[in-house]
């Protein structure tokens, strides 16, 4: 392996990490914030939702389904539109911080707890497609390390990511990462599309490949209509549901900053999955699919197909890993706050820990849990992991926050909290029975009757509830 490659990789860690240790170091100057502009709601928008599964995940799925792959990326942006024009206003005329204080204040503690709960649940399973994301760079630069060694060294990287404070500087390091993940993204589509002969020649080849496969790959819809709506589905309820894209448009200075950054958002998204799919489909014309892992179509194009000098190379690699871990650094930090503020600060009792030390061991657990069953045959596809976790956050949140937006006090707070538990947990096992372990076969995407179960329980609570609120406990 050429040096320079590893001397690129470093430079580019060392930089993303130092910046963030730097910054998040940084103390604050006491003054009260004023709310953040239209750009650096866009950053922090798209720092969290272009990540691992937007760039490794979008080319390893392009590789057998072609523009299939779309939807992690097409779905981000329909749902930052969806945010900047119909969920911007009503969510900041809340005068809540977040979506579960919204869900509690609204529906009653018991509600916003279990909305936490599942809400991470929905978290942690993305964790599982940033964890192999980042595997698949490190068993580029190492291949004879082994999926299992690859995926725990990630975790590791990404516990100390947290230890050493490199989730706080959140700010100007997600704008850094953003930057980087863009340029290789947009380098890698041209070399990829340059090396194929053209547009001609790509949609030549993808002809060819549709013959041999019995599938249009061109067809937005190649898994089928029901997987691949579904998976749109999943990305807009999510987006929406999350608290990280609901806080962004909360913290903006006004709401037309707010709307502007959302809009954004929705254009430059998108960009980036297509070039992801450039790349999948372009490294099907050189590699036996037979063999091929496909987790590696990015990683494994810009290390041996892409041209690069060792050292351009090393800095996208870099950029890819830490961009990666970054993501999964900050869920898993996110799942034990939860946790702890949640199940453990609330019982009552006295703890010898600090609740930073036990902030830290949940995220050993957490990420260590995530990182077993990554190692599992059931870890095989990055973005199936990541539509489960936006479509399961949209089935545990959704319909109570619609309820609570534009029938506010109407609804009961027993029927959100059975809303919450029977929306999330049909399509959590259907998506598990279906998507992961092929048990039994859905005519659509286990969101649909997730977010069914939900929106009908809401509308008999607010048909009981007569216009008048009741919290639950």
């Amino acid at each position: 392996m050429n040096t320079m490659l590893y001397v690129g990789l470093i430079i580019a860690i060392a930089l993303i990490v130092g910046l963030a240790i730097f910054t998040g170091a940084k103390k604050s100057d006491g003054k009260k914030s004023e709310g953040i502009s239209a750009a650096v709601v866009a950053g922090l928008i798209m720092g969290t939702l272009v990540g691992g599964s937007s760039t490794v995940g979008t080319a390893q799925l392009a590789y057998n389904y072609g523009l299939s792959a779309w939807w992690f990326t097409l779905g981000g942006g329909i749902a930052c539109l969806v945010l900047a024009f119909v969920y911007v206003k009503p969510l900041r005329a809340q005068g809540v911080p977040t979506l579960v204080g919204m869900v509690s204040k609204e529906y009653g503690n018991t509600a916003g707890l279990a909305a936490s709960i599942l809400n991470s649940v929905g978290t942690f399973i993305n964790i599982l497609s940033q964890l192999l994301s980042a595997s698949a760079v490190v068993l580029v630069v190492w291949p004879h390390m082994g999926t299992a060694a690859t995926i725990i060294i990630a975790a590791v990287v990404m516990v100390l990511y947290v230890v050493f404070g490199g989730t706080k500087g959140a700010g100007i390091v997600g704008i850094l990462k953003l930057v980087l993940l863009y340029a290789s993204m947009v380098l890698c589509g041209i070399l990829a599309l340059s090396h194929i002969g053209g547009v001609g020649a790509l949609m030549d080849t993808v002809q060819g490949f549709n013959a041999e496969l019995g599938r249009n790959l061109f067809s937005p819809f190649c898994r089928g209509v029901g997987t691949d709506l579904g998976a749109g589905i999943s990305l807009l309820l999510g987006v929406l549901t999350t608290q990280t894209y609901a806080q962004a448009v909360l913290s903006a200075k006004s709401t037309s900053q707010a709307r502007v950054g959302a809009v954004v958002s929705a254009v430059l998204i998108p960009i980036i999955g297509i070039f992801g799919i450039i790349v999948g489909l372009y490294m099907r014309t050189v590699t036996d699919p037979s063999t091929f892992v496909t987790s590696t179509a990015l990683t494994s194009f810009i290390l041996d197909y892409s041209g690069l000098p060792p050292l351009v190379a090393g800095l996208v690699l870099g950029a890819l890993f830490i961009a990666t871990v970054g993501t999964g650094a900050g869920l898993a930090l996110g799942i034990a706050t939860i946790i702890n503020r949640e199940l453990i600060q609330k019982n009552g009792k006295e703890h010898k820990m600090s609740p930073d030390t036990v902030n830290k061991l949940l995220i050993v657990v957490v990420l260590a849990v995530a990182a077993l069953i990554s190692c599992t045959p059931i870890g095989d596809t990055i973005l199936t992991f990541a539509f489960m976790s936006m479509g399961l956050r949209g089935c545990t949140v959704f319909a109570p926050l619609c309820f609570l937006i534009w029938a506010k006090g109407r609804v009961d707070g027993k029927y959100a909290l059975a809303s919450i538990l029977g929306g999330s947990l049909v399509a959590l096992v259907l998506g598990v029975l279906s998507s992961i372990l092929g048990v039994i076969t859905l005519p659509c995407d286990a969101v649909f009757p997730g977010i069914a179960v939900g929106l009908v329980i809401m509308f008999i609570g607010l048909a009981a509830g007569k216009g008048k609120k009741t919290l639950a406990a």
